[in-house]
């Protein structure tokens, strides 16, 4: 059952100045959800491939009560429930059902890593709603996996599922198996390619801007992080909606720790009520 910290009002929206926190049944599963409420523009902020929502705190607190914020956990991460479906396709479904459970229609997605793919396939779906995308180290087409890549990705998982039990208490590791994990992370290096992600990039009409770092990430070797984000250039050349908003000397792991007041420019930047001239 939901659980509410202040009161609701009867379009499912919380209160003026309250915040909502509970569990949104989807499919198989229940999301954990919490949304500030407000009248502010709605900012829906979709998290990295095994993050949970307290990545974005120093976002929200940047930019402050004048905009509603709705975070939630994916399925198996933080407190959200197991699912049978760790797919791609659901986690871009889930957004749909989060934004119909809390009775919003529009509002600008803000993705990092894994949720920067996510936020970029629902807003090519969905020009009516989204009044702008922001993409936080991720969503760069590039064809970085291969076979080796694959092998490589089994491997690690494999070596670190023997402590992944140790660490699910702490909510530092989804409540998902070594393979469930790989699994995840190869569907994304098949979305991520060039073929794959371009087309639905090219094909965006809402504002999108990129944040980016500089140094490497975790798994990553010698210059293949610099070597993938260099492929934006071609995208914001096609396609003048998208454009990237700041370069930032923080690596892809604490990009929203370090470099939290980019983050936060970038999302002011793609909403047509405070966007900053061209």
């Amino acid at each position: 059952m939901n659980k509410s910290r202040n009161r609701k009002n009867k379009n499912n929206a919380p209160a003026k100045g309250a915040t909502w926190s509970g569990m949104i049944p989807v499919d198989d599963t229940a999301l954990a959800v919490t949304d500030t409420g407000g009248s502010g523009i709605p900012v829906l902020y979709l998290n990295g491939q095994f993050a949970t929502q307290g990545y974005w705190r120093r976002v929200i607190a940047e930019l402050g009560p004048g905009w509603r914020h709705i975070t939630y956990d994916e399925r198996a991460r933080g407190k959200s429930r197991r699912s049978a479906d760790y797919s791609f396709e659901a986690a871009v479904r889930d957004v749909d059902a989060v934004l119909a459970a809390r009775g919003v229609d529009r509002a600008v997605v803000a993705g990092w890593s894994y949720g920067a793919f996510v936020g970029a396939h629902w807003a090519h779906r969905n020009p009516s709603r989204a009044l702008g995308a922001v993409l936080v180290e991720g969503a760069q087409p590039y064809d970085w996996l291969d076979e080796a890549m694959e092998a490589r990705i089994r491997k690690l998982f494999r070596r670190m599922g023997w402590f992944l039990p140790l660490l699910r208490p702490t909510g530092l590791a989804p409540r998902m198996n070594a393979e469930q994990m790989a699994a995840t992370n190869i569907e994304l290096g098949k979305l991520a390619r060039e073929s794959e992600l371009a087309p639905v990039l090219d094909a965006i009409t809402v504002p999108v801007r990129y944040v980016v770092a500089s140094g490497a990430s975790l798994g990553s070797k010698g210059d293949e992080q610099e070597r993938i984000r260099a492929a934006l250039d071609a995208v914001t050349a096609r396609n003048p909606n998208i454009k990237i908003s700041a370069k930032v000397p923080s690596n892809h792991d604490a990009i929203l720790k370090k470099d939290y007041a980019a983050v936060a420019k970038a999302i002011q930047d793609t909403t047509p009520l405070t966007r900053t001239p061209n």
